[in-house]
């Protein structure tokens, strides 16, 4: 692990292959006033790409002290990731893409440009963020959201498609999602009826624990949903 030469910063490190760009911040105190924690880190993953004047904060004394980027991310310019964010690995945030504090984001997700991530927000992996989105809530993995203030439109079927979903498993996914999202009654029971389905698809187990384990934020759910909740 070596430290990045560009930040100035000590408590800055990344492994092997990450590059970083002119004008680059990395590793400042958290954005929090009267936050003081010295041994605060933030730690990068192997072969990341950090365009020019992205900014990542190190952790704060409110978590765990650590902001974490996974590999193989690509931040382009302007993007930002804020103190105490938990970023997985293979993920592309386009320019001005930003991240408030204590965000999760999974391996594979796409964060289009010029949006904002709630903070305490998690979005799960292989999820697509349209751009100049508000992300205020919770994204399922595999999930599409879009619109001034994101809203699920689907799911990721390229994204899924690219991670070479059978035809098969994609058309179980799908209907688990029409299910969940789009069936008749409100959503709590909706989410009751289609926990047997977990045994159907890795990818409908994941999606249910990821709801299941929601902590701060409420779900992003399609428009539709939303009204009938």
């Amino acid at each position: 692990m070596t430290t990045i030469p560009w930040s100035g910063l000590p408590n800055s490190t990344a492994e092997a292959g990450t590059i970083v760009y002119s004008g680059a911040f990395l590793g400042g105190p958290a954005q929090i006033r009267g936050d003081n924690a010295p041994e605060a880190r933030l730690i990068i993953g192997e072969d990341c790409v950090i365009r020019e004047t992205v900014t990542m904060n190190a952790g704060s004394s409110r978590d765990q002290g650590i902001t974490s980027i996974g590999a193989r991310g690509y931040f382009m310019s302007y993007s930002h990731v804020g103190h105490d964010c938990q970023v997985g690995n293979d993920v592309v945030f386009a320019t001005s893409a930003t991240l408030g504090g204590h965000c999760e984001i999974g391996d594979f997700v796409f964060i289009g440009g010029l949006s904002a991530v709630h903070q305490f927000t998690r979005i799960g992996p292989q999820v697509m963020v349209g751009g100049v989105c508000g992300v205020r809530g919770d994204v399922i993995p595999f999930g599409l959201v879009n619109g001034q203030y994101a809203s699920l439109e689907g799911l990721n079927l390229i994204g899924m498609k690219r991670r070479k979903f059978t035809r098969e498993r994609l058309a179980a996914v799908r209907l688990f999602y029409q299910k969940l999202f789009h069936g008749p009654g409100i959503f709590a029971e909706r989410l009751s009826a289609v926990q047997p389905l977990a045994a159907a698809d890795p990818a409908i187990a994941e999606i249910l624990t990821f709801i299941g384990n929601g902590k701060h934020r409420a779900l992003c759910l399609p428009d539709d949903s939303a009204n009938k909740n």
